[in-house]
Order: C-alpha cells, then sequence, then structure tokens
C-alpha cells in the first residue's frame, strides 16, 4: 500500500450528485474530456488519474484492489454525500467492477466497458508480449499504432500521445499482467450495487462473451453491447457514452441503440 494521493480533477456543482470517470491502462483522466464537459454541467464529476499514470505517474501502481481502496476513499473524502457512481472504460472497467462488488457503502451504480472474467488462452506468451512492449511503450510507432486499434480521433492524437508518455513502464507492465487473470470479487454475488456492463461489438469475443458472466455475477447485473465501435467506444460515439451515463445516475431510461444481451 502507499499513503500517496492520486491526482484528482473535480468539476460541476459541489451538491450534485457524483460520478467518477475511470480511465484506461496506458492513457489518464484526459481521456474523459467529452464527458466532463458534457455531464459537469448538472452533475459533479471526479477524474482521478490512477496510479502510474498522468499527474500520479510518481504513485507505482500496487493492484487494482488497492487502487479500488483508493478510488473509495477519494469518493468518501471528497463527496459531501460520500457515494457516487463509478464507470470505468478497459482497466478503468475492472476498478469499476472491483468497486461495485467491494465498496457498495459509496458506489451506488457502476457501468464498466471492455472488461475480460474468461481466461486467456497462452497467458503465458501475453504477459511475453507486454514485457516486450513495455520499453517500446512510448516510441512514436508504438503509439500511432495503439491510437489507430482504439480509433483515437486525429484531433485527439496530441492528448493520447501526451497522456500514454506519462504512464510508466513499471504501470504498464503490472496492469497488463494483472488484468490477464482478473476474476470477480467473491463479494460480487451478494452485492446490492446495480452494474452495467457494456462492450462494443468490434471488441476482443472474449469481452463480448464476458458480459452475459458480469451480468450475471451480480444480483442487480445488466449486459448491453454497442453496434459498430470498438474498444474505446467513449470517443468514438461520445454522445451515446454520454447518454448511457447520464441514465444510469438518473434513472432513465437507456438508449435503444444499445443492445441487451
Amino acid at each position: 500500500m502507499t499513503d500517496m494521493a492520486i491526482f484528482v480533477q473535480e468539476s460541476g456543482p459541489a451538491n450534485a450528485p457524483a460520478v467518477v470517470l475511470l480511465h484506461g491502462v496506458g492513457t489518464s483522466g484526459w481521456m474523459w474530456a467529452s464527458q466532463v464537459a458534457a455531464l459537469a454541467t448538472d452533475m459533479r464529476v471526479l477524474v482521478p488519474d490512477l496510479p502510474g499514470h498522468g499527474r500520479s505517474n510518481a504513485q507505482p501502481w500496487i493492484s487494482i484492489a488497492d487502487t479500488a481502496r483508493q478510488v473509495a476513499e477519494v469518493i468518501a473524502s471528497r463527496v459531501p454525500a460520500a457515494e457516487a457512481h463509478v464507470v470505468g472504460l478497459s482497466l478503468g472497467g475492472y476498478m469499476g467492477a472491483c468497486l461495485a462488488a467491494t465498496s457498495s457503502d459509496v458506489v451506488t451504480g457502476a457501468v464498466v466497458s471492455g472488461v475480460n472474467i474468461l481466461p486467456f488462452p497462452n497467458p503465458g506468451r501475453m504477459r511475453l508480449m507486454g514485457a516486450l512492449i513495455a520499453p517500446v511503450m512510448k516510441w512514436g510507432p508504438v503509439l500511432r499504432a495503439n491510437a489507430r486499434a482504439l480509433n483515437v480521433p486525429a484531433d485527439d492524437m496530441d492528448g493520447y500521445q501526451t497522456a500514454a508518455r506519462a504512464t510508466t513502464r513499471q504501470a504498464f507492465r503490472a496492469v497488463s499482467g494483472e488484468a490477464l487473470g482478473f476474476r470477480l470479487p467473491a463479494q460480487a454475488g451478494s452485492s446490492p450495487c446495480p452494474i452495467l456492463a457494456v462492450a462494443g461489438e468490434n471488441e476482443h469475443d472474449l469481452i463480448k462473451r464476458s458480459l452475459a458472466g458480469i451480468a450475471a455475477a451480480f444480483p442487480k447485473g445488466e449486459a448491453r453491447l454497442v453496434p459498430g465501435v470498438g474498444h474505446g467506444w467513449n470517443g468514438e460515439k461520445p454522445g451515446l457514452f454520454t447518454a448511457m451515463v447520464r441514465a444510469r445516475v438518473t434513472g432513465d431510461r437507456l438508449s435503444g441503440e444499445l443492445v441487451s444481451v
């Protein structure tokens, strides 16, 4: 564990319903710029930079569980009502699932996107690839290839590269290895926290197949598939992503564009 505080950007009215946006590996809270601008008009929006990333890159990555503890402490200490919805994509989705299972005292709802809970084939080879990529992860051609894989819009390329270069190699390797073996905490089965698991239609098959398992693991779990998008779909369809978050926070119906699983 560490006592260093992670950096948190705060926006919106102080006493409004709160939402915490959790970013993916190799980027930072920067990736939520579109959602922050739209949600902070009438919600309290907290955007942490997770350990080893962005403005928290001086803090080493310990584990998903340890970082979930830190995010729960942020909610308890910075939100007047001491409760918030959490929204996570990729690494942030794993964080959100962990928080929904273990911290329902401060997490009133969760949306998780791009999460796999099924065994990877050849995990040893995947770990080796992560170890090989880590030393060159900040090299221009690698960043551009990753950006293409994530469908990062051209206008956001500079911001993406800046965020990626702020990620430590230690965090990248640790997160990549931990995600390969991620399983939902046992507490999910008794958690009262509503959770929505989502994935883009163009995601990896394991992530799409995980949707039903995540929803079934929680008493109040649901799953949706998003047509025509991939992993980083908050940038591909920012309006739809924002509308989904707003619906979950306010209790409104989800857009018909999200297909039930």
